[in-house]
């Protein structure tokens, strides 16, 4: 739909919310496809877990109005992500264990491809080693 912009030109609408849902079911679709991987809501947020373990958590889904979290364990990559505005060390301590959490408001653009790939260097830090050297060069 097009629609009047604040400048008086038409474009298209743009929500934030729905462009954060549209990476938040981007994320969940693939962090599932990785092998083994379930979904599971403790604490009442949403989870990838291999083997019982999590390896990703995704946060609520986001709302008009509300931002999206994600949460990753970064042994390789966590002091680079940490220099990212967006991204701070997970609280409960497990920030001590390499894991970080990006936080995104509902305005902002979350690097897609950045996300997929911490997903993937988390999820092959928590899975058993045979299923993490299933992934190849993924």
């Amino acid at each position: 739909m097009a629609v009047p912009t604040k400048k008086g030109s038409i474009g298209k609408r743009v929500s934030g919310a729905g462009e954060l849902r549209r990476v938040s079911v981007s994320l969940r679709k693939f962090a599932l496809a990785f092998p083994e991987a379930t979904e599971d809501f403790p604490w009442g947020d949403r989870v990838a877990k291999v083997k019982g373990k999590i390896f990703v958590f995704l946060g609520l889904d986001p709302v008009r109005g509300s931002g999206m979290t994600l949460t990753v364990k970064l042994p390789i990559s966590s002091e680079a992500a940490l220099d990212l505005p967006f991204v701070k060390p997970t609280g409960y301590g497990l920030g001590k264990s390499q894991w970080v959490t990006a936080t995104f408001g509902p305005t902002d653009h979350p690097p897609v491809d950045i996300l997929k790939a911490w997903i993937v260097e988390s999820y092959r830090a928590v899975a058993p080693k045979k299923l993490a050297a299933g992934l190849g060069a993924r």
